[in-house]
């Protein structure tokens, strides 16, 4: 799922959950996109920065034992086809309607990761890599031998 945002070019989609409290006591994400409330036609979700809060598995945000609101969380059919990116973490989903995501659990306080180990990763590139140059220089060398044998073929003749 897609976290949505209001920002000041309408509504945008993220999957970055890395967000804070503004000073208006609004949920955002560092560059001041508030969270969408589906409680409350889209409007930011606000809770007091002085109290604690909760969110639970379905996006409910609580405190003081009353409920703030409900993230909204969006889903697309073809993300690939429906997204435009919108710099490095934002995406703006034109015309293409979202879908309220389903099969999905909100964790306050953790925040989703690469599944790709940054290290092994690194090391694999170094490897294809050199195999890359090893093959370009066995084709540099495979052409001048075909050049040198021409030539000597040339001069003979």
């Amino acid at each position: 799922g897609f976290f949505a945002l209001n920002s000041p070019a309408g509504v945008v989609y993220s999957r970055g959950g890395s967000f804070r409290i503004s000073g208006a006591g609004q949920l955002s994400t560092a560059e001041g996109y508030t969270l969408r409330n589906t409680r409350n036609n889209g409007q930011p979700i606000v809770v007091d920065p002085a109290q604690p809060f909760t969110v639970d598995r379905e996006g409910i945000v609580r405190q003081n034992g009353q409920e703030a609101g409900q993230i909204e969380v969006g889903n697309f059919q073809d993300a690939a086809r429906s997204l435009t990116k919108l710099g490095n973490s934002y995406f703006s989903s034109g015309t293409a309607p979202a879908t309220a995501a389903t099969g999905l659990a909100v964790r306050q306080g953790a925040l989703e990761q690469s599944n790709v180990p940054v290290a092994d990763a690194a090391i694999r590139l170094v490897g294809v890599m050199r195999q890359f140059e090893m093959l370009q220089r066995a084709m540099t060398v495979g052409a001048e031998m075909n050049k040198r044998a021409v030539d000597e073929v040339s001069r003979t003749t």
